[in-house]
This record gives structure tokens, sequence and C-alpha cells, in this order.
């Protein structure tokens, strides 16, 4: 660990195959957390959605009512 040596051409194969590892898995990471928000997004749009539907309903068969 003294004098920097050069790296042998294995070394550096090694090198370049463990960086890419990391960079897949850190990229792994990033997709989950990006599904992760799109999927509670889409959960709240549909829950509102949903929502809206009902208030819908029950004015048209409240005024019905009336």
């Amino acid at each position: 660990m003294g004098s920097p040596e050069p790296a042998s051409a294995v070394e550096q194969a090694v090198a370049a195959r463990i960086a890419a590892a990391v960079a897949r898995r850190e990229q792994r990471r990033s997709d989950r957390a990006a599904r992760a928000c799109r999927r509670v997004y889409g959960l709240a749009q549909r829950h509102s959605a949903k929502l809206r539907r009902l208030d819908d309903r029950d004015r048209a068969t409240g005024a019905a009512d009336e």
C-alpha cells in the first residue's frame, strides 16, 4: 500500500466488474424508489377519483330524494 503501482489488466477488469455491479445495484434501488412513488401517487389518484364518484352519486340520489 506504499507507492501507487500500475494495476494489472486482471485487477482493472475486477475493478470494472465491481463498479458495474455497484452501478446496477444503485440503478435498481433508484428504479424501485421511482416505482414506489408512482404507485403511491396512483393509489392517491384512484382513491380521490373514487371519493369524487361517490360524492357525485350521493348528490345525484340526494337531489332525487328532495
